[in-house]
């Protein structure tokens, strides 16, 4: 009696542990690993566990994230996406932007938008492009007028369409987790993506337009026209588009792989700092060592997820929560809803990593096993696991969205805050973000109902 209640119930501690001793302060990293690693002796001394499974950890961390061609990726991802930041490309690409959208209701606020967009797909690290995009953007606004709140809800919400639309480093992250193809992947979340950001773009016209106090246009003196158009948008706007088109191109079109076109996206952002005469030494060590330190973060996550997956499931977990799923009794809706909420409240108050980490291992092998055959069928698409399982993993990125813009713990916000001026309050931040949250909540809802969105481009192009 005593083994089974050891078997059934020590996942359920282990996992509550984890929610509790994140909070701690400790870097997640260490967390995630000592609680596995703490479990597992544990378990040795009620004989649900044995000494020689540890050594199954490091083959795994070895042979799985180590070896893992597509993680190379990672780090020069960053490594573009904070080169763009630090040369001052993105800066430029803004005020391009800026002139572009200057007749259009809340203009500045929908370039805005559009750079996070275009900048999403250089870099999935948000935190550099909140902070990026607040210290470009938030003083020219607010100079103009802006209203506070609309002014950085839009900051905080564009500044995150980085975690999903590709090169997005969760996707690669996701893609090792589930053993689904990162082009696959890249692929699904492209119109998904898009559709965030049009829902964003409809939302800030529309009430632009209705109350044209909330962002006055740009004075006609700062307009730009004829030649010197033509020069700013040779200079600021089609370099970096091209980068991005040059790098998801090779990817989409079979050209590379997703390393290869990371090593151009990091070769092709040095490329643009040196012929705009910014590639200096100070830039060069900034970036390289904030690339470093942020892949060696990453890293260190990613073995601290296999040491807790691999004794959580060790110890039962996966049988516990089949069970649980079972007992329940929701059906397969039930069952996508229920975690889709868990999802969204974990974001309140985890990071995105913590909740990858935590939710796809144990809840991804549910999914696959769950019956949305109809309404895949209904999109043309045949309900294989992989297009379950890739269905579902876009569903959590965009779901995942919110977990940046959420509070207490939305780390958008605090990013926001920290570099905002004084003048700039919490409650104006907050007051700023929920419609942005509404509009990813119904992003979420249209890709799980049509699941065309996020399956139609895999199909189209991988068949």
């Amino acid at each position: 009696m005593e083994n089974f209640y050891i078997e059934d119930w020590f996942p359920l501690i282990m996992f509550a542990s984890l929610g509790i001793l994140v909070f701690s302060g400790l870097p997640v990293a260490f967390v995630i690993s000592g609680i596995g690693i703490a479990f597992g002796f544990l378990g040795m001394a009620y004989d649900v566990f044995s000494f020689i499974e540890f050594f199954n950890i490091v083959s795994r961390i070895w042979g799985g994230i180590a070896e893992n061609m597509v993680m190379v990726a990672v780090p020069m991802f960053i490594y573009m996406g904070t080169m763009l930041e630090k040369s001052g490309v993105a800066e430029d690409l803004l005020e391009c932007l800026n002139v572009l959208m200057r007749k259009v209701p809340g203009g500045l606020a929908l370039s805005v938008t559009l750079m996070g967009t275009i900048m999403a797909a250089t870099t999935g690290i948000i935190g550099a492009s909140v902070v990026m995009m607040t210290l470009l953007a938030l003083p020219v606004m607010l100079r103009r007028n802006y209203d506070p709140s609309l002014a950085t809800g839009t900051i905080a919400a564009s500044g995150t369409l980085g975690i999903l639309i590709p090169p997005s480093i969760m996707l690669v992250l996701m893609s090792d987790l589930l053993s689904v193809s990162v082009g696959n992947l890249f692929l699904a979340a492209i119109i998904p993506g898009l559709l965030l950001a049009s829902l964003y773009t409809i939302y800030i016209f529309v009430r632009c337009q209705m109350q044209p106090h909330l962002a006055p246009p740009l004075p006609d003196a700062e307009a730009v026209h004829g030649m010197d158009m033509v020069r700013m948008m040779l200079r600021s706007f089609i370099p970096p588009v091209f980068l991005i088109v040059l790098v998801l191109g090779s990817i989409f079109a079979g050209f590379a792989t997703p390393t290869e076109a990371a090593g151009v996206g990091a070769v092709g952002a040095t490329f643009l700092a040196l012929v705009k005469g910014r590639l200096k030494w100070d830039v060069l060590k900034d970036v390289c060592e904030r690339s470093a330190l942020t892949g060696a973060m990453l890293f260190f996550l990613f073995a601290g997820a296999t040491v807790f997956s691999y004794v959580f499931r060790s110890l039962g977990g996966d049988d516990l929560v089949v069970d649980l799923v079972d007992s329940a009794g929701l059906g397969a809706w039930g069952v996508l809803f229920l975690l889709m909420l868990i999802v969204f409240i974990l974001g309140f108050f985890f990071d995105w990593v913590e909740i990858t980490l935590i939710v796809l291992p144990i809840f991804a092998p549910v999914i696959a096993q769950l019956d949305f055959g109809d309404h895949l069928a209904v999109a043309g698409i045949g309900p294989t696991e992989t297009q379950v399982l890739t269905w579902f993993a876009v569903m959590v990125a965009v779901n995942l969205q919110t977990s940046f813009l959420t509070p207490p713990f939305g780390f958008a916000l605090f990013y926001l805050k920290g570099v905002a001026p004084k003048s700039i309050t919490i409650q104006q931040i907050y007051k700023g973000i929920i419609p942005f949250v509404i509009l990813q909540v119904i992003g979420l809802l249209l890709v799980m109902y049509f699941p065309e969105l996020a399956l139609w481009m895999p199909n189209t192009i991988l068949e």
